[in-house]
C-alpha cells in the first residue's frame, strides 16, 4: 500500500503547489480581526490527505490563518485527536466555543462550509 501511497501523495502536494488559490487581499487591520475571529480553531491534518489539501486551500482562498496540527509528526496531536474527538480521522477541525467547550467537525465540506463565515 506504501508503493501507492507515497508516489499519489507526492503528486497531490506537487499539483497543490503548481495550482494554489490566492489569498485575498486585505489591509493588515483587516487581516488582524480575521485572524482574531479564527484563533479558536485548530485544523489537526496530514499533508498529503486529498481531503486536507481540499481544507487548506479553501483557507487560502478565505484568507484564513489557522493552526494547523500534523498528526503524524506529532503524537500528542493524534493522541489528543483520539482521545478528545473519537476518532483518527482527518481533517478535523477543533473549535474551541466561547465556554471553553470543544467541537469536533470531521468533514472537509462541512468544514470549509463553517469557515466561510469567516471571510469578508
Amino acid at each position: 500500500m506504501f508503493l501507492i501511497r507515497w508516489p499519489i501523495g507526492r503528486l497531490i502536494l506537487l499539483l497543490n503547489f503548481i495550482f494554489s488559490p490566492s489569498a485575498p487581499k486585505r489591509t493588515p487591520q483587516l487581516q488582524k480581526e480575521v485572524d482574531a475571529s479564527t484563533a479558536h480553531l485548530s485544523l489537526y491534518q496530514l499533508p498529503a490527505c486529498p481531503f486536507c489539501v481540499k481544507t487548506r486551500r479553501a483557507m487560502k482562498r478565505l484568507g484564513l490563518n489557522i493552526e494547523l496540527r500534523n498528526i503524524n509528526q506529532n503524537e500528542q496531536y493524534r493522541e489528543e485527536l483520539i482521545r478528545e474527538g473519537g476518532k483518527r480521522t482527518v481533517p478535523c477541525l477543533k473549535i474551541t466555543n466561547e465556554d471553553q467547550s470543544i467541537t469536533w467537525m470531521y468533514e472537509s465540506s462541512e468544514i470549509i462550509n463553517y469557515l466561510n463565515k469567516f471571510s469578508s
